[in-house]
């Protein structure tokens, strides 16, 4: 087994430094916001994937998903709301 090399101080790593970020540059204009639009069944995910696959209880586990999934689109709506972004029902 060879030793391991010393390292020379006199002898400087060669490179280009990075160039400098202008963050004050001009952004584009961001585009206009589309309204949200409720779903009308949020565990559609991931009941077409499939059962989780767990031994034993997966069902329980399968449901717990689907509550979360429900309590998460609720929540997004409540903020779309708020926001007023929430897009209008279609009454026909």
């Amino acid at each position: 087994m060879g030793q391991p090399r010393k390292r020379n101080p006199s002898r400087k790593r060669g490179g280009q430094k990075p160039k400098p970020v202008d963050l004050w540059r001009p952004v584009p204009p961001v585009p206009e916001i589309e309204p949200i639009v409720r779903t009308t069944d949020p565990t559609a995910l991931m009941r077409s994937i499939g059962s989780p696959p767990l031994r034993g209880r997966s069902d329980m586990a399968e449901a717990h998903m689907w509550a979360v999934a429900e309590k998460a689109s609720r929540l997004a709506e409540a903020l779309a709301a708020a926001a007023g972004l929430l897009a209008e029902p279609d009454i026909d």
